[in-house]
């Protein structure tokens, strides 16, 4: 009999719980703190999940920020590649003759040509001596392109032969190198006279700038050409007072079908699109979060079912009461919400000091950006939610006579 006096009185104070204004929350809320070990526990296994997310979400802006850096740094209105380029780090020249055509355009103030090899570039690291691919542009100093003031210093410094800039961000391995050291770059001998800050991508190490004349030198010395004969990118400056679009139109009738004439924002959905759709990486952090995804919905249907078998005499209790399963529904999905919650606070917090961490061993754009994080937010709520629903047949069959 006492146990029943004890029932009588826990089954009065939850019904005094539920005649508080807005019930069904303090409700769900209580249930989710009954036990505050479990709780740590819950709220470590959807904070794994969520901090899995994060960091696959986060790898894959960084992945295609990096590959973007290069393209910001581009002093231009508009830019013409071949029209089967289809990335930025991928040798896709077109006839040099199209630029020098392109500056008889009406509205085009400048065409100015950009060179690149990622091939045959071989840079010895000044410290090893270890041979190493890496990212070589080229521009002619006397019609800069690129917007990083540290080149727009030493434009005197990479008109003499046989000079370079370095990226001081490049990969560790690839070495450290700045003004006055001497390497080889295309087994030929090259003197660093200045540096400059992009850092690498998922497929670049390191970069270095040169002179077109110097270029001509690495790579072009056998063909016996005295210029360079093909672009990689030209780029285009249009006259203050003309329409970006009109003169880009006027720039694709004027020039063969062989090559795009494209805007910032193109030539950037250019390589997103690589990003995204061509390369592996892309799709395989996608695929991560994936499966965050669905072990976080396989761990926070653990937590909710445990609890509900717990509660299942309260449960019980409140059909005993009168409350229909809409009710219930409603506050084993407002608890998923509430694990949600909690769960994602501590993982958001780890994920912005694994983030920072990351960019500085990386050397990538890795940054916790509001669109990561609420876009990781929706996703944990979504997997909360999902499992709730899954485990809220728990609460469903739930029978009033088992209590007696």
């Amino acid at each position: 009999m006492a146990w029943s006096g004890e029932r009588t009185d826990w089954i009065g104070h939850l019904h005094s719980q539920l005649m508080v204004p807005r019930t069904h929350v303090p409700l769900a809320w209580r249930n989710m703190l009954a036990d505050r070990r479990r709780l740590i526990r819950s709220v470590s296994g959807i904070g794994f999940a969520v901090l899995l997310m994060l960091l696959q979400l986060g790898f894959r802006v960084a992945f295609i920020d990096s590959s973007l850096e290069i393209l910001r740094n581009l002093d231009g209105d508009l830019f013409i590649v071949s029209s089967t380029k289809f990335r930025f780090g991928r040798k896709d020249p077109f006839p040099r003759r199209y630029l020098y055509a392109s500056r008889g355009v009406e509205g085009v103030q400048s065409a100015r040509p950009i060179y690149g090899e990622w091939m045959n570039s071989f840079w010895k690291n000044p410290q090893t001596k270890k041979t190493h691919i890496i990212q070589v542009l080229a521009f002619d100093p006397d019609q800069p392109v690129f917007l990083f003031p540290e080149v727009k210093q030493h434009l005197d410094a990479l008109r003499r032969p046989d000079t370079a800039l370095f990226d001081t961000r490049s990969r560790d391995f690839v070495g450290q190198a700045d003004d006055g050291t001497v390497s080889e770059l295309a087994r030929r001998r090259i003197r660093v006279v200045g540096t400059f800050a992009l850092g690498p991508d998922f497929i670049t190490d390191g970069t270095v700038i040169t002179s077109d004349r110097t270029f001509l030198d690495l790579f072009s010395a056998s063909s016996n050409n005295d210029e360079l004969t093909d672009v990689e990118i030209g780029v285009v400056k249009v006259r203050p007072g003309f329409s970006i679009e009109k003169v880009q139109a006027s720039l694709r009738d004027a020039l063969p079908k062989g090559v795009a004439v494209l805007t910032r924002d193109q030539l950037f959905a250019l390589e997103k699109r690589f990003q995204n759709d061509v390369s592996p990486v892309g799709p395989i952090f996608m695929l991560g979060t994936a499966i965050g995804f669905v072990v976080g919905m396989v761990i926070s249907y653990q937590i909710l079912y445990t609890d509900l078998s717990d509660q299942i005499p309260q449960y019980a209790t409140l059909k005993a009461m009168g409350y229909e399963n809409s009710y219930l529904v409603r506050v084993v999905l407002q608890q998923a919400f509430f694990y949600a919650v909690v769960g994602f606070i501590p993982a958001w917090l780890a994920g912005i000091a694994l983030f920072h961490a990351a960019a500085e061993v990386m050397l990538v754009p890795m940054r916790m950006s509001l669109a990561i994080a609420l876009g990781c937010f929706v996703l944990t709520v979504a997997m909360c939610i999902l499992s709730g629903v899954f485990a809220v047949r728990r609460v469903m069959a739930a029978n009033p006579a088992d209590l007696f």
